[in-house]
């Protein structure tokens, strides 16, 4: 027995000490917190060390030749690694290499660059995207209006659409909040920030906004947006030149004849879909599908699908995941009626149950673009000035790594797809 042991604890010694490689498992059950997973890995690609991302492997782990201080920041952060030799690391690679295996490697080269687009003052809590990115310890910068219009995107690598109305109807708040403070400050202050940029509607400098950030993507930039940020963003395209706003929020009436005139050809991902020209209605389009959710919130699910990580290296990066199945989550915008998707958009989520999509994606000129319904993967239905959730209690939420998939990905070496 005493000699076992010894064995055991030379075998142990041994390996720690011929380690070359940091794994960073990010399967159920053995990561930690897989959010601050993908913080470590930022912070790796900050100190211009090369990361292999181990698609479908493990739940989408990380491969980073080992560094005692990695190994630290790992401890530091929470974060869940195990130290391997050459030999073990070799033949995970010989592994995944097998064509049988549905298994791929990329390599992470280049830190991103990150822009979030939300007005100032929101706190990291009133966006999805800012409280992951604050929690995993991944900087961003704020831009909005201004920093668009006069030129400032390209910049950056890699932009997310705050919580946004693109029509100019804030959000169609009006019949609720109206008479709230929040409300009439933040209607100021817009229409004050429009004319400062040289626009007299808001609907205008939004449009002016949305017509910018194309141009970025069509450049190569990678934009990511949630909830009310999708289908807003691509009625602005399409309704460009018309007058969709009622008199409440920019002083007359809309055009009658609108829905008629919508230019299909301009949006990203959808298409023939109907506007909601009531201006008291909490809704844009038809193109949202809240309403079907009238199933238990336990009953609520997505599903992401599985794609050939050899063959669709760009759809197996964004749903990378320790599971496959996802709780679903309410927002304004939570997910997309399929008959409205543009036939050459990519479904990589869907509620099995209602028939839509939840999570899509799409390319523009040289650059991509993916769609996410929904407001916070951990609080299903979230309003107006409740609590913000502490991400300290979902450390491996599905639903947030998604985000974090997407804000990876601009660090993948871009690798040419096969046909």
């Amino acid at each position: 027995m005493i000699k076992t042991t010894l064995v055991l604890l030379l075998l142990i010694i041994s390996t720690c000490i011929n380690a070359s490689y940091i794994l960073i498992p990010m399967d159920s059950g053995k990561q930690k917190n897989h959010l601050k997973a993908y913080g470590i890995a930022y912070w790796v690609l900050q100190n211009d060390i090369e990361i292999e991302w181990l698609l479908n492997y493990r739940g989408g782990s990380f491969l980073i030749p080992q560094n005692k201080t990695i190994e630290e920041e790992c401890i530091i952060r929470g974060v869940s690694y195990e130290l391997i030799a050459d030999v073990q690391a070799n033949q995970i690679k010989q592994r995944i290499a097998d064509p049988e295996v549905n298994q791929e490697i990329v390599k992470l080269e280049k830190v991103p660059k990150i822009a979030v687009y939300t007005p100032k003052g929101k706190q990291p809590w009133d966006d999805a995207v800012t409280m992951v990115l604050t929690y995993a310890e991944i900087p961003y910068e704020e831009v909005y209006d201004t920093e668009v219009i006069q030129g400032e995107l390209p910049e950056y690598d890699w932009l997310h659409l705050h919580h946004e109305d693109f029509t100019g109807q804030y959000g169609k708040f009006y019949r609720n909040y109206k008479n709230a403070t929040w409300y009439q400050k933040r209607q100021r202050e817009t229409e004050e920030r429009a004319k400062t940029l040289g626009f007299n509607k808001v609907s205008q400098l939004k449009l002016g906004v949305a017509k910018k950030i194309q141009e970025f993507t069509v450049g190569g930039g990678f934009l990511f947006t949630m909830c009310s940020g999708t289908d807003s963003y691509d009625i602005a395209l399409a309704a460009q030149g018309l007058d969709i706003c009622d008199y409440m929020y920019d002083g007359d009436p809309q055009d009658p004849t609108a829905q008629k005139k919508l230019d299909f050809s301009q949006t990203l991902a959808f298409k023939d879909f109907k506007l909601v020209t009531n201006p008291l209605e909490y809704e844009f389009s038809d193109i949202d599908a809240t309403t079907d959710h009238k199933v238990p919130e336990q009953q609520d699910k997505f599903t992401l699908f599985d794609f050939s990580a050899k063959w669709d290296i760009v759809p197996t990066i964004l749903c990378q995941n320790h599971t496959n199945v996802i709780n679903g989550f309410m927002g304004q915008t939570t997910d997309f009626h399929k008959e409205l998707i543009k036939s050459n958009v990519l479904i990589m989520g869907e509620n099995k149950a209602l028939g839509t999509a939840r999570y899509i994606h799409g390319e523009l000129g040289k650059g991509q673009w993916t769609f996410y319904g929904g407001h916070d993967p951990e609080d299903y239905r979230h309003f107006v000035n409740d609590p913000p959730t502490d991400l300290n209690l979902h450390p491996n939420s599905p639903g947030y790594r998604l985000i974090l998939n997407n804000i990876l990905f601009p660090a993948a070496k871009k690798k040419k797809q096969k046909t």
